[in-house]
Parts: C-alpha cells; sequence; structure tokens
C-alpha cells in the first residue's frame, strides 16, 4: 500500500470527519466476522471509521496494527478509540465510495 502524501491526509480527514464508525471491534478483538464486516465495508467504501472498544491505549494501538495488516489498510487518523482507515479500490463504485461521493 503506498503512503499517502501530506496534502492527501489532509483531505482524507476532512471527509472522514462526516462519517460515522460503521465497524466496531469489541471485547472478543479481531474476530473472523468482524475482518469479512471490515473488508466488505473497505470494498464498497474505501475510506472509513472504525470503533476500538477494547480498553487501553496500548491494547487500541495493538488492535488497529493488527487490523490494517490483516485488511491490507492504512490508518489516517486516531483520535481516541476511533480509527479513520484507508483502502483504496481498483474499480471504485461512485455511489459508494466515500472518496467519490460528494457531501
Amino acid at each position: 500500500m503506498s503512503k499517502t502524501t501530506k496534502i492527501d491526509t489532509k483531505q482524507l480527514r476532512a471527509i472522514g470527519h462526516k462519517l460515522k464508525p460503521v465497524v466496531t471491534v469489541a471485547g472478543k478483538g479481531l474476530s473472523e466476522g468482524v475482518l469479512a464486516e471490515l473488508n466488505r465495508a473497505l470494498d464498497d467504501h474505501e475510506l472509513i471509521k472504525v470503533k476500538l472498544a477494547v480498553g487501553s491505549r496500548e491494547a487500541r494501538k495493538a488492535v488497529a496494527e493488527e487490523l490494517c495488516e490483516r485488511s491490507g489498510a492504512e490508518i489516517v487518523q486516531s483520535i481516541g478509540n476511533i480509527i479513520l482507515v484507508l483502502r483504496r479500490a481498483q474499480l471504485p463504485d461512485p455511489q459508494k465510495s466515500n472518496l467519490l461521493r460528494p457531501f
């Protein structure tokens, strides 16, 4: 996955500000069901918010790193227990993609 530039990151954060979390990782961690839903959401929307309800700051950081490693995505922003995650699609759907849809 290519790293985003500083200008790209700023634009992505602006888009992500309006989004609501679509996936929640809770007490059981990153299960197969959560990972499947995460991959589906990334395929559809490319840029999503994920809520990490897993305890301490270190635990959230570890789960976020594992989430990105297993899904092939990258973290754009992390504030508290919410992370903004990006994985660009090869053929994005203009009606579903948060990057292509006008807000």
